[in-house]
């Protein structure tokens, strides 16, 4: 009867969050084809843009153009997105009333997203080129060289034709890497795959014409081609701090960024342009099974999901182990503090650790391990999400056993000694067990709150669950099916491991009488 009972709930619960989200999806839909007609302005030129509401990616140089309508006394409200595809869905919905971004991602946007239109007019025009350390001038000078080379050959002009030339020219020139010998090491290049057609997923690899061109440098330099995938506003920071070599993302030449990086020679010129709702576009809904092969069917989608599943998994297990040992390591040190009075300095340290953890977000502490503590290291980006997320479950997972040791009576701790066990003998075999029962629910919620909290990964670039939704959303411009899919399948993972926990909580009890 209980598990019919638990079956029952799970698939209410999967109903419940559907019929929400598909109602909010309905909603958005309708709000879509009166986005216009509702939105307080109305864009029809770069004029219209003083106080509007205004979408644009974080960090990029849309961003930093519109940042000066902000202080114009008009009232702009500029909306800062980590997505483009996002700041798109925003308008789709009628919550902003343009979208500044660049011209060929646009144009792919336009194209996925009825109701949506480009105004003919230009925001401004902008020069594309490679960023790198400022203080790697060979490798500067390398890529310049390698990029002129390529001009002087056509090459160039074939990758650019192949993406962004004439709609019979587009997908007839493929870049084709050369069986140069690579001798010369790994070119790690930075992008943020969600900007096509310059870098975007295609059949799970991050192409694009970005990518083809560095495929055409390396080839030049004879060097190992590395495509690291992280978000746009991380990237000139893992070029500053070694992370990776060059970052390849449609960036543009502004003096503010070469204040801190260095910029290759121009390979492409592009401009920014103003997306808006189109009052006139007829709204081509597309079925919810059309929409649902797209997103997951189509191309083996559901692929990303399965691999930052299987990601999501390792991170949460071997950052449990450590959370578990670290943590009864640091409650056992401030126990025996609080009960006798030693191990002052090493109670000491681990106060300031519990301190320092349990008051700062884990993703700034993600960060500053991935950035600043292994700057000059190249490792395993999975690595460094199991010790970062392991690190903070220790913090919290001390305070929760040290709770439960002293809530054991010391009486216990007292009877143990008075049988001649030692000071070890007696928390193993006496003190532990009474505090693991009384603390099991704790330790579980700790360990479900770990789980979700791995969905932060992808800031460092790394392919967790969410991740892949995101992924799934960049490239089909879909956000309702994938988000309900990662929604669903944390859902299962927490209800499994509540489950897990209730079985062993059943077990502790009936040893016990």
């Amino acid at each position: 009867m209980k598990k019919k009972k638990q079956i029952l709930c799970l698939l209410l619960a999967g109903m419940a969050l559907f019929g929400v989200t598909a109602c909010g999806q309905k909603g958005a839909d309708a709000q879509t084809a009166e986005s216009t007609e509702s939105s307080v302005k109305t864009i029809a030129s770069v004029d219209d843009l003083s106080g509007a509401r205004i979408g644009v990616q974080l960090g990029t140089t849309g961003d930093i153009y519109v940042s000066d309508y902000e202080s114009d006394g008009s009232g702009t409200v500029v909306e800062r997105y980590n997505k483009g595809a996002d700041a798109v869905q925003a308008l789709r919905q009628g919550k902003i009333d343009c979208v500044v971004i660049d011209e060929q991602p646009a144009i792919k946007f336009v194209e996925q997203n009825s109701g949506l239109k480009i105004l003919e007019e230009e925001f401004t025009l902008e020069d594309y080129a490679f960023v790198m350390a400022k203080e790697n001038e060979e490798l500067l000078t390398k890529i310049n060289g390698a990029l002129a080379e390529l001009g002087e050959e056509g090459v160039l002009d074939e990758i650019k034709k192949n993406y962004v030339g004439a709609e019979s020219e587009i997908g007839k020139y493929p870049y084709e890497p050369d069986d140069a010998v690579r001798s010369n090491g790994t070119l790690i290049v930075a992008t943020n795959a969600e900007f096509p057609p310059y870098e975007y997923y295609e059949e799970g690899k991050v192409t694009g014409m970005d990518i083809d061109i560095m495929q055409a440098v390396c080839d030049k330099l004879g060097m190992e081609l590395k495509v690291e995938d992280m978000a746009f506003d991380s990237i000139i920071p893992a070029i500053s701090s070694g992370k990776a070599d060059v970052g390849a993302a449609g960036f543009t030449v502004t003096e503010e960024r070469k204040k801190n990086v260095n910029f290759s020679d121009t390979y492409t010129t592009s401009k920014q342009v103003i997306i808006v709702a189109d009052a006139e576009a007829v709204q081509a809904g597309q079925t919810l099974s059309g929409r649902f092969y797209s997103s997951f069917i189509e191309e083996n989608r559901f692929m990303y999901l399965l691999k930052g599943l299987g990601n999501t998994v390792v991170i949460t297990v071997f950052a449990v182990m450590i959370g578990i040992v670290l943590g009864f390591l640091i409650a056992v040190v401030r126990t025996n503090h609080d009960r006798n009075g030693g191990l002052t300095v090493l109670n000491a340290i681990c106060k300031a650790y519990l301190t320092i953890v349990r008051g700062t977000p884990v993703m700034i502490q993600l960060l500053i391990i991935y950035y600043v503590i292994f700057q000059s290291v190249t490792i395993n980006k999975l690595l460094v999400a199991v010790i970062a997320f392991g690190l903070n479950s220790a913090a919290y997972v001390a305070e929760i056993v040290r709770s439960g040791i002293m809530a054991v009576d010391v009486g216990q701790f007292e009877a143990g000694r008075s049988l001649g066990l030692t000071y070890r003998q007696t928390m193993i075999s006496i003190v532990m067990p009474q505090a693991v029962k009384n603390i099991l629910p704790a330790l579980c919620n700790e360990f479900i709150s770990l789980l979700k909290e791995t969905s932060i990964s992808g800031y460092i670039g790394f392919m967790d669950l969410t991740k892949g939704g995101d992924i799934i959303r960049s490239v089909t411009y879909e956000a309702f099916l994938p988000l309900l899919a990662v929604a669903l399948i944390y859902l299962l993972m927490v209800m499994g491991l509540s489950k897990g926990v209730n079985l062993l909580e059943r077990k502790l009890r009936n040893n016990e009488r």
